[in-house]
């Protein structure tokens, strides 16, 4: 029953287009189709360990020299 009850709702969104858009809705069904699936990433891969020749103190020195803190206020 399901499947004529959705047959019937098909049907009846079908009538109601004209000759182009069917086409059109025919060659983007195929389009679709015809597409080759979308490769998934591995997030994992964005995972790993941190590879630097300095130690920690020259690390966290770095971050704290790299930081911008402006106070000015700019005019409106």
């Amino acid at each position: 029953m399901n499947i004529a009850l959705n047959n019937s709702l098909i049907e009846s969104y079908f009538q109601m287009l004209d000759t182009a858009s069917k086409k059109q809705l025919i060659t983007r069904l195929i389009e679709s189709i015809d597409k080759p699936p979308i490769d998934s990433h591995d997030f994992s891969a964005c995972f790993g360990a941190w590879n630097d020749e300095r130690n920690a103190q020259e690390i966290f020195d770095d971050i704290r020299s790299g930081r911008v803190n402006i106070r000015d206020m700019e005019d409106l």
